[in-house]
């Protein structure tokens, strides 16, 4: 579209709004009628130990998303020299998983519980048992669980929990709901139902009986939407919430808010069987739509959840990807300042990621842990982040980097095993994105490798799950009579550019002999764990 025709839509208010709470950064993506991102906001944020909880402050949110927002709107105005006052759809994604719990006043009980907390390994167990069906320690109700275990004073008073972005989507328009995506986070859905498995419900209630609290589960969790479906309208509240200026109109159709899975998979256009993604950022997972139930539960390691429209899939999560490398970029920045040279982050994460194309691909025998919080893939419920060597080891920026690279994706792998090797899933398409991806030629190869298969990148994978929450938006806002997949055919990916990257034999080699190495030293990092208290 021509500057002048964008113009003209958002004046109309033809723009869709898709804004996501990752990690470490809350991003506004604006779209065009025909899915093209348009401006965009973002606001950069950091979780916190809080008396060993990972948290986020519900001021820290609000400060998070009126930033982003209001970071949009400035992009608009400097791009197209209008302001934006209206908008045809909106929708708000987040991290899943987690625990936000409200009394009957909607006070917030306890401070919220990301999905990076790994405190909930006995409630974890107890209800993968009770419905043989995986419950992961981040899901919602094993964090409800584990307090009914934990006697915490708080959970009598519980009228609601969600996630963040079903504790968003209400602030915005006074609705308890959430999408099916994001749902199966919290608690089992039935995919023949579309909605919470209610035999599982039943054995819940019958579990906590003992308790007497004076509610019902159903009753508490967020009502169940799937893609498509108007959910709710931005109220004047909400709005004033939302928009710093204040000129923002209330009355906007809302989708179903939804979690980064969901959005990751609407981002790739991987809601169809037999697709499937791969987002790698500060956490990193796998998505598989399935053609048939797995046959066991192992242990809650892998999820099962829902795409956006109410499909299983399997996933594998790892709660540690980029973080640690990270931390190694801006220390070699900070060296090279003390050195005299000033480089921007973009330059220090090409030429250092870079490097590793030159790597022994082995990573010629280092070993890194990239642990910072616990990874429930491998049996840690803490971590430390760690870097070993042998003395003959080929220590040089290449083969550092490289492990790196390498050991992002060395729980990820682990789950995916199970998947590949013991449940024999197939897949078509696998598509990638995320920040792993962004330095050319690095991230594909690498995660082909270490997924052993054709990994493809979209032109747009750097919009990632904002961009995936637009489109849903879209979608909520005319579904034009078809399928969430037939939409997303026709409307964002019938002319989409893809890079496909082939997993090199020697690549897949060099991999495969760092995994070795890395899950048999896991005792080491083990050890840390115990040691560095």
């Amino acid at each position: 579209m021509t500057k002048e025709e964008i113009k003209k839509e958002i004046e109309g208010g033809q723009a869709c709004l898709g804004i996501e709470f990752g990690s470490t950064r809350i991003k506004a993506v604006l779209i065009d009628s025909v899915a093209e991102p348009i401006a965009g906001g973002a606001f950069d944020w950091e979780n916190s130990l809080v008396d060993g909880i990972w948290t986020y402050s519900l001021e820290e949110i609000h400060t998070g998303i009126s930033t982003a927002f209001a970071e949009m709107k400035k992009d608009v105005e400097t791009k197209y020299g209008v302001k934006l006052t209206k908008l045809k759809s909106l929708g708000i994604s987040a991290m899943m998983h987690g625990y936000l719990a409200f009394d009957k006043d909607g006070k917030l009980l306890v401070p919220f519980r990301t999905w990076r907390n790994t405190i909930t390994a006995a409630a974890s167990k107890e209800l993968s048992d009770l419905f043989n069906y995986p419950i992961p320690e981040r899901w919602s109700i094993a964090h409800l669980y584990q307090a009914v275990l934990n006697k915490e004073e708080h959970v009598p008073s519980v009228a609601f929990f969600t996630t963040l972005a079903g504790y968003v989507h209400w602030v915005l328009t006074g609705q308890k709901v959430l999408g099916v995506g994001d749902a199966s986070g919290m608690f089992p859905i039935d995919a023949a139902t579309g909605d919470y498995n209610k035999n599982f419900i039943e054995k819940f209630n019958g579990l906590v009986a003992k308790y007497s609290f004076p509610w019902k589960l159903e009753n508490l969790l967020p009502k169940v939407l799937p893609a498509g479906t108007e959910a709710g309208r931005l109220t004047k509240e909400g709005a004033a919430w939302l928009d710093k200026d204040g000129t923002l109109e209330s009355g906007i159709l809302l989708a179903p808010p939804e979690g980064d899975a969901g959005t990751g998979m609407t981002a790739t256009n991987s809601v169809a069987e037999r697709t499937g993604n791969v987002s790698a950022g500060t956490s990193v997972f796998a998505m598989i739509v399935l053609e048939k139930p797995l046959s066991k539960a192992y242990n809650g390691l892998i999820d099962i959840v829902s795409t956006p429209d109410g499909k299983p899939a399997a996933m594998a999560h790892a709660n540690n990807c980029t973080g640690e490398y990270d931390k190694w970029i801006k220390l070699f920045g900070e060296a090279a300042e003390l050195l005299g040279a000033k480089f921007s982050k973009g330059e220090l994460y090409d030429k250092l990621l870079g490097a590793s194309i030159s790597a022994d691909r082995d990573a010629g025998g280092l070993l890194p842990y990239n642990y910072i919080s616990g990874e429930s893939m491998t049996g840690f419920s803490e971590g430390r982040p760690l870097f070993v060597r042998e003395q003959n080891a080929k220590f040089n920026v290449a083969n550092f980097m490289l492990s790196q690279l390498y050991t992002a994706l060395g729980a990820l792998r682990t789950g995916m095993d199970i998947l590949f090797d013991k449940e024999q899933v197939k897949i078509d398409r696998l598509t990638g994105h995320g920040g792993f991806f962004k330095t050319q030629g690095v991230g594909l190869p690498i995660m082909a490798a270490a997924m052993h298969t054709a990994v493809s990148a979209l032109s747009t994978a750097g919009e990632g799950g904002p961009w995936g929450m637009a489109l849903l938006a879209a979608y909520a806002a005319d579904k034009q009579g078809l399928s969430l997949s037939e939409w997303l055919n026709k409307n964002a990916f019938a002319s989409a550019k893809a890079e496909t990257v082939e997993p090199k034999k020697e690549d897949v080699e060099g991999f495969n002999t760092f995994f070795a190495r890395y899950t048999k030293a896991l005792p080491v990092e083990k050890a840390a764990v115990e040691c560095l208290k």
